[in-house]
């Protein structure tokens, strides 16, 4: 076989296998609205510190009683190491404050702009590439759960 089709196809087949990657990853702006601040005082179900994102679970106690389970995205594992974040800051049972913004969608899906985490210590969830974000409502309130 010739070496200049045998790269060709060996390229092809990269940047197939890399398409779903690229096609996977989304800006801020495409899921969370920033005009839907959430403040989520809740128990951690599982932490999931993965590339690209890192992934809270948390039940979250409404009015009436009845849970909701919140999927809050974090930012990148190495962001978040730099900024306190450990493998083992957070575990099951653990209650969090997460201060961020809603899905667009109006699904039980955050992101994370900032976590109270169990021993006090307030640590960013993420850095959101290529906008400024108003400030993440206040986690200090007791609230459960708060939007707009």
């Amino acid at each position: 076989m010739n070496a200049k089709p045998f790269a060709a196809i060996v390229a092809i087949v990269a940047l197939l296998a890399a398409a779903p990657a690229v096609r996977a990853h989304h800006s801020f702006g495409a899921e969370f609205d920033f005009n839907k601040p959430i403040t989520l005082h809740g128990t951690v179900v599982k932490w999931e510190m993965i590339n690209p994102h890192s992934y809270l679970t948390v039940d979250v106690k409404n009015d009436d009683g009845s849970v909701t389970q919140w999927s809050v995205q974090a930012g990148a594992p190495s962001f978040l190491y730099r900024n306190g974040w450990r493998k083992d800051s957070v575990k099951p049972g653990d209650e969090l404050i997460v201060t961020g913004y809603m899905a667009k969608d109006g699904s039980h899906n955050a992101f994370a702009q900032q976590v109270r985490l169990p021993d006090g210590r307030r640590v960013l969830g993420g850095a959101i590439i290529g906008a400024t974000p108003p400030p993440p409502p206040d986690s200090s309130s007791p609230a459960s759960k708060s939007n707009p």
